[in-house]
């Protein structure tokens, strides 16, 4: 697997610095405050923005204990920016710093769903959307075969969606912005509510939240009133995947910045959803990309000398129970012999760097 050069590494990380201040700029102009608020015992940042008729609106910014909202808070300023700066950067980034641009659709779709205020919502960017950024994050040229896609995977936590009392603007209004022929797809369940949306040419986005609930309910979209009319599907093993996201910028026109699983995450959780698609059709296919992208990330992750994360991933999902061991043993028993191989040493090394090696790790 090949590196990425060190230089378009620290081009990416400026970039990001660029794309997330001129977001904040947008969103949160200077004739606003910052106050903090207290709901079911959590505080979190909201801004106030005169209404211009003697009231005011109020957006949800963030838990009050993240360290980069806070600091960003105190510096609050409006900042410049230069878009044309920033598409010069992303351009040599992916033309030749091989890192990877989305398909125009996506990038589109993931632009107007940005700036309709998705991530700062804390909605996460999962699939193959996602692993599309992990080029730029591990520093490591990933292959086109294992990226290439025809939908958009967004989650967002039940929990986060019912407490951040804001929400995006109409969801079909923002879709339908990039691409008219946007619908909402019937359910399988009969509800009128819908999680999906689909393109007339059959680019689908669709809506996913956890489920830590009784599987009664998994068939059923959760309503999740965050997201701009959306609901979303209920699934498990979601709230691995998303839990503590990542922030970096999807390469797309002058960049968007985003929120994305932490890649050791993502590696496990495609172990595990591997094992849980059906055994038919283009199922199959989904499968094996599963895989193929969860034996990449095995390689990059220990390539980066990031095996203490995957470890430590690994264990978690270990620790939540035999369905979970369960799920990772089949997942294994999927991979193809070279990335068993991968599999076994990233968790090899991880375990060592953490202190925890097991008798199979010696072998």
């Amino acid at each position: 697997m090949k590196n990425i050069d060190l230089m378009y590494q620290t081009m990416l990380a400026e970039l990001a610095q660029r794309t997330m201040d001129a977001a904040w700029t947008a969103d949160f102009p200077p004739e606003g405050r910052f106050i903090t608020s207290e709901v079911k015992g959590k505080r979190y940042w909201y801004f106030d923005m005169p209404d211009g008729s003697g009231g005011k609106k109020r957006r949800y910014v963030g838990p009050a204990d993240d360290e980069e909202i806070a600091q960003r808070v105190e510096d609050f300023k409006r900042d410049k920016d230069s878009l044309r700066d920033r598409r010069r950067i992303v351009a040599s980034l992916t033309r030749q710093g091989g890192m990877i641009a989305p398909d125009p659709m996506s990038g589109d779709i993931v632009e107007a769903l940005a700036a309709g205020g998705l991530f700062r919502l804390r909605g996460v960017l999962i699939g193959t959307v996602a692993f599309q950024t992990y080029s730029g994050i591990l520093g490591v040229r990933l292959p086109m075969a294992a990226i290439l896609t025809g939908d958009a995977d967004i989650a967002q936590d039940y929990a986060v969606s019912r407490e951040v009392e804001d929400s995006l603007p109409p969801i079909l209004d923002l879709l339908r912005s990039v691409d008219p022929t946007f619908r909402p797809v019937p359910h399988r369940s009969g509800s009128a509510a819908s999680s999906a949306f689909q393109t007339k040419r059959g680019y689908r986005v669709e809506f996913l939240t956890s489920n830590r609930g009784s599987d009664d309910y998994s068939d059923q979209p959760s309503t999740m009133p965050a997201l701009g009319g959306a609901s979303a599907d209920p699934l498990r093993y979601l709230d691995f995947l998303i839990r503590d996201p990542m922030r970096t910028v999807l390469l797309h026109k002058s960049g968007i910045p985003v929120n994305v699983p932490e890649p050791s995450r993502y590696a496990v959780h495609k172990l595990i959803i591997a094992t849980k698609r059906r055994t038919d059709g283009h199922f199959v296919l989904k499968r094996d990309k599963d895989l193929k992208q969860a034996e990449l990330l095995f390689e990059a992750l220990y390539e980066t000398r990031r095996a203490s994360d995957f470890a430590l991933a690994y264990e978690e999902a270990e620790e939540r129970g035999p369905a979970w061991r369960e799920a990772l043993q089949e997942g294994t028993d999927l991979l193809t012999e070279q990335g068993r191989k991968m599999l076994f040493q990233v968790l090899r090394r991880g375990n060592q760097e953490i202190g925890k090696e097991r008798p199979e790790d010696r072998q």
